[in-house]
């Protein structure tokens, strides 16, 4: 019996690898193995190509690279530091080569340095701005130009071909297996607000948390709250989505988990008694606020936001009696919580909603456009 396996599944095997690799939930998942593949061959080819070509310096180029991909991940932020490297570049480069001329014309080691030194201290002064990457490489390419003015005008001109070479070779393996701000933001929210609506049902159903659970729980979500803070910028220029959209995304995510915060604090010290009947008083904020937040992840996941319409929360529940007594005085203030809740999650769907597309490279220049 023949033991060769059947075509059709090696093409079902390789079609699985192709989609592990090309999706994007994937690659946001494996981050640090997919840019470390990108880096590693972004750095074979810019010694192959610099020593097959036999380019003096090549080293430089290599160097470049690095700086310019080694500690990005995105595109979006590639391309915002690549264009920065080389507009700082040019500037390095160019006062570079004018040190060296002045040397060889006026031969004063003295005015070179007094020179480097004031060019140094010029991009000091706008590192510290928003520039500053601009300003640093700029005041770090004059040295890698022009040494310390002893530089022959030849070597000054191949280390700036090398720059350029680098940031060429970076740019381009930028977009193989790239990373988009825009995707890890998506599953970031994502999973912060999964994990959100497991920790509403805990802290009405489960087990009152204690102080070192809760810490590790609001640790754990405010890491990401940061990171998805940190992924705006980029995630903005790489769809079009104007940054007062997604920072108003922010604060309600903020807000969101600060209600959360606040309310497992009220529920620790619930009696059972207490915490059997605020849960059944909360039932209709519960189901729209944990339905609401699932809903939001799944369409964040998929990228579909079409399907959350918008919808009001229900903030005015009537007062009702459970087991013939009403809400006690103990229970409004975290009662009033899960109001507020509710509402700050009807107002991130509210946001998401609004994007008449979806939230992909496309959807969101669409949307905007449109809204405009």
């Amino acid at each position: 019996m023949s033991t060769e396996t059947p075509s059709f599944e090696r093409r079902s095997w390789f079609s699985r690898q192709v989609e592990r690799v090309t999706s994007p939930y994937q690659r946001f998942r494996h981050a640090g193995v997919f840019h470390s593949v990108r880096v590693g061959m972004a750095l074979f080819v810019s010694i192959i190509l610099t020593s097959a070509l036999h380019i003096p310096y090549g080293l430089w180029a290599s160097v470049t690279v690095l700086v310019v991909i080694g500690g990005l991940q995105h595109v979006g932020t590639i391309r915002k530091k690549a264009a920065e490297r080389t507009v700082g570049t040019m500037i390095g480069a160019t006062a570079g080569l004018l040190c060296i001329v002045q040397q060889s014309i006026i031969g004063s080691l003295a005015l070179t340095y007094v020179l480097m030194s004031v060019f140094a201290g010029v991009c000091a002064f706008y590192a510290i701005g928003r520039t500053g990457y601009m300003a640093l490489l700029a005041a770090i390419t004059l040295f890698i130009v022009a040494g310390h003015g002893d530089n022959a005008i030849d070597v000054g001109l191949w280390r700036t071909a090398n720059v350029l070479i680098g940031i060429v070779i970076a740019l381009v393996f930028s977009f193989t297996l790239p990373l988009h701000a825009t995707f890890s933001w998506r599953y970031g929210l994502a999973g912060n607000l999964r994990k959100g609506a497991r920790l509403y049902r805990d802290i009405l159903h489960g087990a009152p948390l204690t102080a070192t659970q809760q810490i590790a729980a609001f640790a754990d979500l405010s890491n990401g709250l940061v990171t998805l803070r940190t992924l705006i910028p980029s995630t903005s220029k790489e769809t079009g989505a104007p940054p007062y959209i997604l920072e108003d995304i922010q604060r309600e995510h903020r807000t969101i988990l600060s209600a959360l915060e606040l309310l497992a604090a009220a529920s620790a010290s619930f009696t059972a008694e207490q915490r059997a009947l605020f849960a059944v008083y909360c039932q209709p904020l519960e189901r729209y606020t944990r339905a609401s937040m699932i809903g939001m992840a799944l369409a964040l996941r998929s990228g579909k936001v079409t399907g959350l319409s918008f919808t009001a929360t229900p903030l005015d529940v009537p007062d009702h009696d459970a087991d013939g007594g009403a809400l006690p005085e103990a229970l409004d203030g975290p009662y009033w919580l899960a109001q507020r809740l509710a509402g700050r999650v009807g107002r991130l769907r509210e946001l998401l909603s609004g994007f008449n597309g979806c939230w992909d490279l496309d959807g969101v220049k669409r949307a905007t456009r449109e809204g405009a």
